[in-house]
């Protein structure tokens, strides 16, 4: 039944993609059978649309090429991804140990008349001055660019992580022409950093889950009102919803079901849902080959909205999946634990291993962990956390899981 969908699913996405850009699958000049191509026009008859990113005044593409894959030997993609108009892209100094910066690098040294072209993103693991000194640095130099059109803080947990020294770094840097804007990504505690984000006034983006799932929800629908408010730029991140348990339910199987009668995927939809919100400028996804990167630009160009029966029906998957999907609350269950365990980031880490496939990168994000926290997953009481997770989510059976999984059954120093 899954091939069946799945099958059904590319044979659907790629009858979008021939129609809904008018004349998209046309541009890609004509992809022979070992990836290369004839020479063919530069520019797509029809293009991803763009939507304003914050206060900056700039125009940014909805859909945004997310930079975690072999990006070194995958050049022919971005440039496929710029003629069908994905010109926002994301990367991190992390990134494949490096790897994903030194790609687009080659690109750029390529094709440096692109530059312009691209809305460049790329992050920061280091919080003091120094440190994101000299990782922009490097990032510039890998990157073969001498500006990043917004330059992330990667992965705060707390608004106390941006200190008055972070804003005078910024500053410094905007005033050399090093960045153009600045803020950060979150993946736990989202809507309480950008809560406090908007109280700030040298915010200028943010980037965080988002998805059919999180959208309905009061606190997340408060926590982007107020950065809107506050002209802060969003880019939305995680937004199919996937979670650290994987199967092939029933509900998911009839969700499928219904989005294909009606001409694409369940993955095109819940792009579509998260793009329902004017005030969301950027889809951040990770396209790694053509066939994905086609599917979400011919979901971003076909201009048929989602009804409100549609929604309603992603809305119940979410209810019968719930204790599927880690919401990053990391507040709400850490605190009440007796030992430190990161519950939210060790949940996205079997995310990473379980629903992308990307064992690898689980197992390094795991490996990075203080013995003593990875000691601790299989003896801590997570009783207390359980009754407090929002979603009731088997919070221990889980991460007895990573620890097997992750650790490959061992607990490394």
């Amino acid at each position: 039944m899954k091939e069946e969908m799945k099958q059904a699913g590319r044979r659907h996405f790629l009858k979008i993609a021939a129609t809904a850009g008018a004349g998209l699958l046309l541009s890609t000049g004509g992809l022979t059978g070992d990836g290369t191509r004839a020479d063919a026009a530069e520019t797509a008859v029809g293009t991803v649309p763009t939507r304003p990113f914050g206060r900056s005044g700039v125009r940014v593409s909805i859909l945004s090429l997310g930079g975690m894959f072999d990006i070194p030997s995958n050049q022919l993609l971005l440039k496929q991804a710029l003629r069908w108009g994905v010109t926002y892209w994301d990367t991190a100094d992390c990134y494949g140990g490096g790897r994903s910066e030194k790609g687009i690098g080659k690109f750029f040294k390529r094709y440096p008349e692109k530059r312009s072209q691209v809305f460049l993103v790329t992050k920061s693991d280091k919080r003091d001055p120094r440190g994101m000194t000299r990782l922009l640095e490097r990032s510039l130099e890998r990157l073969q660019t001498d500006y990043i059109d917004l330059y992330f803080l990667h992965g705060v947990r707390r608004i106390s992580e941006l200190t008055g020294a972070t804003r005078a770094w910024a500053e410094e840097a905007k005033r050399a022409g090093r960045i153009r804007l600045f803020g950060f990504s979150t993946h736990s505690n989202m809507e309480a950093c950008m809560l406090a984000a908007a109280r700030l006034d040298w915010i200028d983006g943010i980037m965080m889950k988002y998805n059919y799932r999180l959208m309905h929800e009061p606190r997340m629908k408060a926590a982007v009102q107020a950065c809107v408010a506050a002209g802060i730029g969003l880019t939305a991140m995680k937004t199919q919803g996937g979670g650290v348990v994987t199967a092939a339910t029933e509900s998911e199987l009839r969700v499928a079901g219904h989005f294909l009668k009606k001409g694409y995927t369940g993955s095109q939809a819940k792009l579509k849902a998260v793009w329902k919100n004017p005030h969301i400028a950027s889809i951040c996804s990770q396209m790694p080959n053509m066939d994905i990167l086609m599917a979400n630009t011919a979901a971003a160009m076909n201009t048929t909205a989602l009804s409100a029966a549609d929604m309603n029906l992603l809305r119940r998957l979410d209810r019968e999946t719930a204790s599927t999907y880690c919401a990053g609350c990391a507040d709400i269950c850490e605190a009440c634990l007796a030992a430190a365990v990161p519950v939210a980031d060790i949940m996205r880490y079997l995310m990473y291993r379980r629903n992308y496939g990307d064992a690898q990168r689980a197992a390094a994000h795991f490996a990075r962990l203080p013995r003593k926290v990875r000691r601790r997953l299989t003896t801590t009481d997570y009783r207390p956390a359980e009754k407090r997770c929002p979603r009731r989510m088997p919070i221990g059976r889980l991460m007895a899981e990573a620890a097997r999984e992750l650790g490959d059954g061992r607990i490394r120093s």
